[in-house]
């Protein structure tokens, strides 16, 4: 058995899902990448993938090795560029995560002049509104929006963003326009899955005292694109970043509120795993987006 060559098909059937998805990554057949799996699994005499015929799972042993093996590979990818004269020279695929709409209107231009200038890397790209566990499921970069609180991940600023809080013309006129954060808890406010605190948005005065505004309203969702939607079309309040919601302002669909209070802005980071090496595909993609600024793209 060659145990490198397990360990990778142990990792792939991992991030696809599934022995079939993973022999075609793989370019080999099922029944050899179910066998590299077996031959490795009786090698550590532990069962590291719980199999139906519905799903794959990690065992708890399977879930530990897991992590070490992306580490593994990881750094062995490292070495070889190392050891070739090409320490230097990003390469290899970069796997990464993002926030959906952000990912659209934001990255995607980043994205695509990247490969432009580094053709030796491939982006495999996933756009999710949750915070993924970037080891466990195998990215080498997320990039968030706020507050970076696992401390297992390294964190660097890349730009910001801040939130606007607006309605619907139609919606203001039938039921007025909030004067401060307060009169906020008279309105259907669209509250969002992954805020900080779901039923408190935060807003500072001109004198600099923060106000606490208790919101709730009848929609809850995980995606701030809907909800801007949905506050354009008469739902209720809404508080989105200013690229979700500012292409919806131009167009006269939704007007800014509240406009004498502003609400802090929130971060945009670039977060890596902390026990993974600073690859030079990872360094470049950082350094890539800092340059490029984090100026939403018009949808």
């Amino acid at each position: 058995m060659d145990r490198f060559q397990a360990i990778r098909a142990f990792v792939v059937v991992v991030e696809q899902g599934s022995f079939a998805r993973a022999a075609d990554r793989l370019d080999q057949s099922v029944s050899s990448v179910s066998r590299q799996i077996a031959d490795l699994e009786a090698h550590l005499d532990a069962r590291l993938l719980n199999r139906t015929t519905r799903r794959l799972s990690l065992t708890e042993a399977g879930r530990d090795f897991h992590e070490r093996s992306v580490q593994l590979l990881a750094d062995l990818d490292e070495a070889e560029q190392a050891a070739g004269g090409v320490g230097a020279a990003p390469r290899g695929t970069l796997k990464l995560t993002a926030p959906i709409t952000y990912g659209v209107r934001v990255l995607a231009p980043r994205l695509a002049s990247f490969t432009a200038r580094y053709p030796d890397v491939r982006l495999d790209i996933e756009l999710s509104d949750r915070a993924v566990d970037l080891v466990d499921e195998g990215f080498d970069l997320a990039v968030r929006i706020g507050a970076i609180r696992n401390p297992n991940l390294v964190a660097r600023r890349v730009g910001e963003t801040r939130l606007v809080c607006c309605a619907s013309p139609a919606y203001l006129a039938a039921h007025g326009t909030p004067a401060t954060p307060a009169d906020l808890a008279r309105h259907a406010c669209l509250t969002y899955e992954y805020a900080p605190v779901r039923s408190q948005w935060r807003f500072v005065d001109a004198n600099g005292a923060e106000q606490i505004a208790k919101v709730a309203g009848p929609m809850h969702g995980n995606n701030g694109e809907m909800l801007a939607a949905l506050a354009a079309q008469g739902a209720g309040v809404t508080l989105e970043p200013d690229f979700i919601v500012e292409p919806l302002i131009a167009s006269g669909r939704l007007v800014p509120i509240l406009v004498g209070y502003e609400v802090p802005p929130i971060p945009i980071h670039a977060a890596y795993p902390s026990r993974r090496h600073l690859s030079a595909k990872v360094r470049a993609f950082i350094d890539h987006l800092v340059a490029g600024g984090t100026r939403a793209v018009s949808a």
